[in-house]
Order: structure tokens, then sequence, then C-alpha cells
């Protein structure tokens, strides 16, 4: 068996050392030139097969199956010639589904997904049973199925890119927690990606369940899709208590609350997990506080929806704002007036930063930064104590990092250092 890997990142490499591991001979394709996936290759096992630096279809030559990584269209000319040819087209998440044999709680929706995730990971912890979380967040999965029981609760964020590339995506419990614009660049339109994201709950049975956000319009609309039983998180009682920042992060706790009464948990055990959370990397992540100003690392915010949250969770308080980044079609009007209303001076970085300094014409105190280094700089020079810095940059970090955690450590290091002394 031949299979060959479209995409050298994580997720590729994950497949790559699982189906070696099983006797196949992989081979590994990337549009990288070998020089950009020093990393990666030092991963993959010694004998893959690499196609560097671009591909045509003759790479499908005597190939059995091709596994697509997130980050390769699921229409890509390469993929499609594979399918005219009868080759099976894959990915991580759709082969790790088929092997598991744990029962699966996959959680989708626009923003929220990463902290609701670990959130009910931390919840059906409570619990007896032992709880796998991986997904779009962490660590993959595939290279942990074979420890996965019967007995296993396995939690699964789960993006667009990642439901689309499911042949049949069924979960025991599928959350969808809200639909806003996202990754229209790939998906072309709101009603595509809503479908994609239906995609959590349509191939469930009736005893399987969809956890659903009544107050989402969007959402609440996708519940006509489904067989299983539905339940309204927003709906749930008690609230339990959030610690971390944001009118947001209730209905995270909310929907991760909802799946641990499903998991039979009491609400005493599941109210507890909740009380002790400490929160998720670049999410609102509190960075530390000096001079009286807290510093908060908030990279994942990676679209408009994603940073009026962020803009939300600091009423009344002195807010510096660090945003922009890689992205384009973002309608900003909802973006633009939190920003006016919420904060006291922006600092504008990255290849949207023309377009924002326009949008926010009528703001008393917009900055430029060419650097991340020159943001945190200008950033500090207009907070004041008892106020906030914020990095919610509304955009995608593909401009001028790898990805929003290689954006949202660097911005870690870079105040830490500052403040060092």
């Amino acid at each position: 068996m031949t299979a060959l890997v479209v995409g050298a990142a994580r997720s590729g490499v994950a497949i790559a050392n699982h189906l070696t591991l099983k006797g196949e001979h992989v081979i590994v394709a990337d549009l990288k030139a070998e020089t950009d996936l020093a990393d990666a290759i030092a991963q993959l096992p010694g004998d893959t097969e690499l196609r560097l630096g671009g591909y045509d279809d003759t790479v499908l030559s005597g190939v059995d199956v091709v596994y697509a990584s997130p980050g390769v269209r699921w229409d890509a000319e390469l993929l499609q010639h594979a399918r005219a040819r009868g080759i099976p087209v894959s990915s991580e998440i759709d082969l790790f589904l088929r092997l598991c044999k744990g029962t699966v709680v996959g959680i989708t929706g626009t923003n929220g997904k990463t902290t609701t995730t670990a959130l009910t990971g931390e919840v059906l912890s409570a619990g007896e049973k032992p709880v796998i979380v991986g997904g779009n967040i962490g660590d993959t999965v595939l290279d942990r199925v074979d420890e996965i029981s019967e007995q296993h609760w396995v939690v699964l964020e789960l993006s667009s890119f990642q439901l689309e590339s499911v042949e049949r995506p069924h979960f025991h419990v599928g959350v969808i927690l809200n639909v806003t614009p996202d990754h229209l660049d790939r998906h072309g339109t709101l009603e595509r990606y809503a479908t994609l994201k239906a995609r959590a709950i349509e191939f469930a049975e009736p005893d399987d369940f969809a956890v659903l956000n009544g107050r989402d319009h969007v959402v609440r609309g996708l519940a006509e899709r489904t067989r299983a039983q539905v339940v309204w998180f927003d709906q749930h009682q008690p609230v339990p208590l959030m610690p971390i920042p944001g009118r947001h992060n209730v209905e995270n706790a909310l929907a991760a609350a909802a799946v641990g009464r499903i998991a039979g948990l009491s609400d005493e055990a599941i109210n507890g997990a909740i009380a002790g959370f400490k929160g998720v990397e670049h999410r609102l992540e509190l960075i530390g506080e000096w001079g009286g100003v807290r510093w908060y690392n908030d990279s994942k915010a990676t679209n408009p929806d994603a940073g009026r949250v962020a803009l939300s969770s600091f009423p009344s308080t002195p807010l510096v704002l660090i945003a922009g980044g890689y992205g384009s079609g973002f309608e900003l009007g909802d973006w633009v007036k939190d920003v006016l209303a919420n904060t006291e001076a922006v600092v504008l970085i990255g290849a949207s930063a023309d377009l924002l300094a326009k949008e926010l014409a009528a703001h008393p105190k917009v900055r430029r930064a060419l650097t991340l280094e020159d943001a945190v700089d200008v950033a500090a020079s207009l907070a004041r104590p008892g106020g906030v810095v914020l990095l919610s940059p509304a955009y995608k970090s593909f401009d001028m990092f790898k990805d929003y955690e290689d954006r949202g450590r660097r911005f870690k290091a870079l105040v830490r250092q500052r403040f060092a002394a």
C-alpha cells in the first residue's frame, strides 16, 4: 500500500508516522521547498519519500490513497485528479474517526472552539472515565489512537477545514457554538461555511446529542439538520462561575457544562471543574502585570468577530489594542464600532494596517508599528496604570508569522523581555 500525504505540516507528519508504523509506503508532497520544511522533515520516518518544492499529478502514480492536510483546499486540483482516477482522498481526522474506539465529542464554531474544548476536557476529567483532548487544539490525535479504549471520552476541536475532509463525521455529542463569516476566501459563502459546520451534527443518530447555541440565529437554524437530541446549551442551569474574563466565556462554560450533564456528571462536579479552569494559551491569556498595566495575549482572534469578543471583555478599563494582520473580505463595521467604543488607543501592524487606519479615521489615537517589537514599545508608551494592553489582531497571522501560535508566543516573549529588568 502506497499513501500520498499532501502537506508536510503537523497533521501531515502525524499521518506519515502512523501509516509508516502500519507498514505502508509514504510519499509526502508539499509546495514549500525543503529548506522551509526542516522542522517537519526531522519528524518524518527516515524512509519517507519526499516530493518538495512543487508537484503535479504525476505524483499520483502508483498511489493507493491520498491524505490531505487541513491547509490544503479540499477542491485542490491534485485532489480532484485523484478522485477522477478513483483514488480515495482522506485526512488525518477522517482516519482517526474511523479508528477511534472512544466516545467522541466534536466541538466547532467560528469563535470559542479552543476554550470550550479545553473546558469540556476539564469537565469530563472530573468523572471516572479517561479523557483525551485534541483535534485543532494542541497535539494531533492520530498518534494516540492506539491507546484509546471504549472507556475513553475523546474531545475534538474541529475547524471547517477538518469537518469538510471527513466523509461521514459522526459524534456522540456534536457542539456548535456560533457561526459568523470566516474563511470565506476558501468556502465562498456564509451558507457554505454554515453547511460545513452543520456536519458536526448531520450524521448523528437519535441516541446522540446536538449541543447548540439558541442565541445564535444561524446555529438555531441548523437544528433541523440533525436526528440527534437537541440540547440548547444557552438554557443550561445552573450557570457556572467562569474565572476568566469575557461574557463569551460564560457561553463557552455553558456548552462545556451541558456536555458534562450529558455525561452524567453532577452540577457540583461540573461547576468545580469550571471554577478551577485557568484558560488556554493565546485566548485572553494574561501574560502579567507591570506598572499597574495588565498585558493580554489574544492572538487566536483571527477574525473581526473574535476581536469583538475580546474588546467587550474589559468594560470601563483603559484599553490599548494591538491589531492587524493578514486577510481580506471581512465585514469590519461592527468591529470598528467596538474599537471606537472600547479603546483609548490602537496600534496597527501587518498587511491590513493601511485599511484599518482608514476605517478608524474617527479614532483619536491610532498609531502604526512596522514590527511586533515596535508595537509593544508603542503600546507601553500609551498604556496607563489600571489599564490593559491587548493583542487581539482580528486578522490572521500569515503576513508576518508562521501561525497565530507563533505570533502569540513572540508577543509574550517581547513583553516579558521588556519588563524583565
